[in-house]
């Protein structure tokens, strides 16, 4: 995969807490932070995709239980 490169300011205090969380488990910073972006992106989708269907109707337990004859 081809790979580009981003730069980003951080707080010293930031840094630092990365580096000891990656270091003595022998996780690279790049792959921890490449790993974090993607599981944020996919957190906001997942989100966007709550406020779609807040307001759908929904129903009762029951009535989906008896459509999939799992009603005993």
């Amino acid at each position: 995969m081809a790979t580009v490169q981003i730069n980003v300011r951080v707080d010293p205090k930031l840094k630092q807490a990365i580096d000891d969380y990656c270091r003595p488990r022998g996780i690279a910073v790049n792959h921890f932070v490449q790993e974090a972006l993607i599981d944020r992106l996919e957190e906001l989708e997942d989100i966007e995709d709550l406020k779609g269907v807040r307001h759908e109707p929904t129903r009762p337990l029951s009535d989906v239980l008896a459509e999939l004859g799992l009603d005993d």
